[in-house]
């Protein structure tokens, strides 16, 4: 690049990182979304009602303008790369949907015949969770999980671009566009490999995501 560094070993580091904000912030954002949605969907009166507000007023704050403040909130300090604070505020802000998703499909499940003979029996509800509710849903989780990881990519990159997310020298794929667009006139390939990195690990992770949904739906796969 302009400064002499090596712009492969930088792209192969800063997949690194922006690979591990995509997997690592969805995982996190579906396990709270996951317990948060079936404790909800499970109970449901009151306990449904007080989880889905906290769920829409989550889902009412605009997401990148509180995802800004969040990092300008936690901040990171002198030697730090920031990614631990952009994943807490990704985690906050992004398991609204598979909570409300996992909520939706328990409360359907939760009257089927498997699960009164479960409770006839005298099992716990925690233990009717886990074993009975949670499997018959996992291929929705699942998609929806998949179709999560290039959402949390692009938005590391876009953060990253602006200068809100991933702290220079650390390499990401949205960093060094914000590096390369300012050396675009002079140094193009600055910026158009990122780019190019960041467009086809996106398309990759949403079309492994339409395969699966294709693969797990009956009513896809009959066709």
């Amino acid at each position: 690049d302009y400064l002499g560094r090596d712009l492969l070993a930088r792209l192969m580091f800063g997949a690194r990182v922006s690979l591990f904000i995509g997997f690592f912030a969805p995982f996190l954002a579906s396990i709270i979304g996951i317990f948060i949605g079936g404790i909800s969907g499970y109970f449901g009166g009151a306990v449904d009602h007080w989880l889905m507000r906290l769920a829409d007023f989550v889902l009412a704050l605009p997401f990148l303008l509180f995802m800004i403040l969040f990092k300008v909130v936690l901040g990171a300090g002198a030697g730090e790369s920031g990614i631990q604070a952009l994943l807490i505020a990704m985690v906050i802000l992004s398991w609204t949907g598979l909570a409300r998703l996992t909520r939706g499909q328990l409360l359907q499940l939760r009257e089927s015949e498997f699960v009164q003979a479960s409770r006839l029996l005298g099992a716990k509800s925690f233990y009717i969770i886990l074993r009975h509710l949670l499997p018959n849903t996992l291929g929705v989780i699942l998609v929806s999980i998949t179709f999560a990881i290039p959402s949390a990519i692009f938005t590391e990159a876009f953060l990253s671009f602006i200068g809100m997310g991933v702290v220079p020298p650390t390499p990401s794929w949205g960093s060094m566009c914000n590096d390369g667009i300012q050396t675009f006139l002079t140094y193009p390939h600055e910026f158009f490999f990122p780019a190019v990195f960041i467009s086809i690990t996106v398309l990759a992770f949403n079309l492994f995501g339409d395969g699966l949904r294709d693969a797990l739906d009956p009513k896809l796969r009959s066709r």
